[in-house]
């Protein structure tokens, strides 16, 4: 007798800071391929950079759909994204953050939102900087997310005055 384990559902946001236009409707066809349903997309001009798109989209589904997300849209020519996954039963909330000059950078995130680097990659950072404060600081800083935030903030802060995206707690 085989057990089905429940689904654990759970949702969040997909923050497209800049894309060029030729890749919208791919990346809609990504979001549909792992969400497995329809999607529209409000594309506006990102004037942080003319010539770019911004959009935002929640999305509802199971645990691990963020990383799915963020792996469906990965390495495409000038695209930098978030994706946003809250917690839920069992499973951190996670963040992944794409950028064309850095790649992708993975986050676990706290309730309130703060990144949470855990007691085994601290010991393993303060081992690798050998005693260095300025080598603890840049592995700190790597690990947190920092160089991708600091990319990320002006497309971010182009977005202001868009409609809000509010995210809610399951479970």
């Amino acid at each position: 007798m085989s057990v089905v384990m429940p689904r654990v559902m759970t949702r969040g946001v997909v923050f497209i800071h800049s894309t060029p236009t030729a890749l919208c409707p791919h990346i809609a066809w990504a979001l549909e391929g792992v969400l497995d349903t329809r999607v529209s997309l409000d594309w506006v001009p990102q004037p942080a950079q003319p010539g770019t798109m911004r959009t935002e989209f929640s999305w509802t589904g199971e645990a691990g759909t963020g990383a799915l997300i963020a792996s469906a849209m990965r390495g495409w020519d000038g695209l930098r994204y978030e994706v946003v996954e809250e917690a839920s039963r069992g499973s951190d909330g996670m963040r992944w953050t794409h950028t064309p000059a850095l790649g992708i950078h993975q986050a676990r995130l706290s309730a309130n939102g703060d990144v949470v680097v855990n007691e085994d990659r601290l010991r393993t950072l303060l081992e690798a900087s050998a005693g260095s404060a300025a080598t603890l600081v840049a592995e700190l800083d790597r690990a947190l997310g920092a160089a991708w935030d600091a990319e990320l903030e002006q497309f971010r802060h182009a977005g202001e005055g868009a409609p809000p995206t509010w995210l809610h707690k399951v479970g």
